[in-house]
Order: structure tokens, then C-alpha cells, then sequence
């Protein structure tokens, strides 16, 4: 077994925290074949549209570092896809269960449903849904808790980008600007 899972005889494979074996370099994992040979693709398009930036005219060319950045991205991922593609064992991961669980994949949801609704409703009202959202379905109940804490980290968020840094966010149906106006008036004495 040993001498299988490529560590020495007599030698214990390295556990996590959480007890999972950490498996020598010759045992593929549940879909790590279809994320590298991704990667390696996506590589190469990033290569192929830095290359259009300005072609390979002078090393000074606007395109210069995307292209070298890209191309060092592509013969990486094509090292560790090819190394992957020579692994011929599989461990006992599943990729449902193992490398991409249900919650992840909600949680990826969630965030897809943020983008689409961030610039039609704005960034205060889908930022309390989603904080509501992911901590009832992350932490499993306790609305009033959920609720609260999502207040709280949005106006603390609120306060340090929007009014500390002046961060615009997408205002969307809540009346921004007139709450601003309303605390100025409050803080400025109606100067």
C-alpha cells in the first residue's frame, strides 16, 4: 500500500484537521481532470486576446505583460494537465459530495443572484437579502439572528465605503441620496 500511494515504506500519509489523507502525486481527485484541462484552455484564450491588444510588436507594447502573463499561465496549466492526464489511479473523492458539496453550489446561486439584481434594485437591498439569506441557509435558522447581523455588517459597510471612502454603489430603488441629504441636515444644522 505504501509503496502504491508513492510514500515510503512505512511512512503515514499526511492528514488534515479534518482526517482526509493528503494522497502522494500519482492519484487523481473527482474532476480535477475537467478543472485542469479547463484551466488550460481558458489560458489560452487570455493568451490569444492579450495577443490582440497589440500583437507581438516591441517588448514596450501595451500587450506586452498580458501576453507573457498568459503564456506563463498556459504552459503551467498544460505541465499540471498533462502531469493530470498521466495519473492513472482516481481516489475516493466524489464530485458531488466531496468537491463541489450542496452548499456551494447554493451559495454560488446566491451569488449569481446578486450580480443580476445588484444594479436593478442596488447594492443596500440585495446586499440585506443575500446576508439574510446566506446566514439563515448557512447557519440553518434563527431569523432574528440572520436579520440582525446582516444590519449590522451592511451599515458598517455602508458606512466605511459609501461615507468614509465615498465608494459609489448602485443606489437602485432606495433613495440614496436624499437619506445623505437628511443626514447632513441632521449633522450640518441646515448650513
Amino acid at each position: 500500500m505504501a509503496a502504491r500511494s508513492g510514500l515510503a515504506a512505512g511512512a503515514e500519509p499526511f492528514r488534515s484537521k479534518g482526517g482526509s489523507v493528503m494522497h502522494g502525486n500519482h492519484i487523481r481527485s473527482a474532476g480535477e481532470l475537467v478543472f485542469n484541462a479547463a484551466l488550460f484552455v481558458i489560458s489560452l484564450v487570455l493568451l490569444w486576446a492579450s495577443y490582440g491588444i497589440s500583437g507581438f510588436s516591441s517588448l514596450s507594447s501595451p500587450g506586452a505583460l498580458p501576453m507573457a502573463v498568459a503564456f506563463v499561465m498556459a504552459v503551467s496549466s498544460g505541465l499540471i494537465l498533462l502531469d493530470c492526464w498521466r495519473k492513472a489511479e482516481r481516489d475516493r473523492t466524489r464530485f458531488l459530495r466531496d468537491i463541489l458539496p450542496p452548499a456551494v453550489i447554493v451559495m454560488m446561486l446566491f451569488i449569481t443572484g446578486y450580480a443580476l439584481l445588484l444594479v436593478p434594485l442596488g447594492f443596500l437591498p440585495v446586499s440585506l437579502i443575500f446576508l439574510v439569506l446566506s446566514i439563515l441557509y448557512l447557519r440553518r435558522g434563527g431569523v432574528v439572528f440572520a436579520v440582525s447581523v446582516s444590519l449590522l455588517a451592511l451599515i458598517l459597510v455602508y458606512i466605511v465605503f459609501r461615507l468614509v471612502f465615498t465608494v459609489l454603489m448602485p443606489a437602485g430603488i432606495v433613495p440614496e441620496a436624499e437619506f445623505l441629504a437628511a443626514i447632513g441636515q441632521i449633522f450640518g444644522g441646515g448650513q
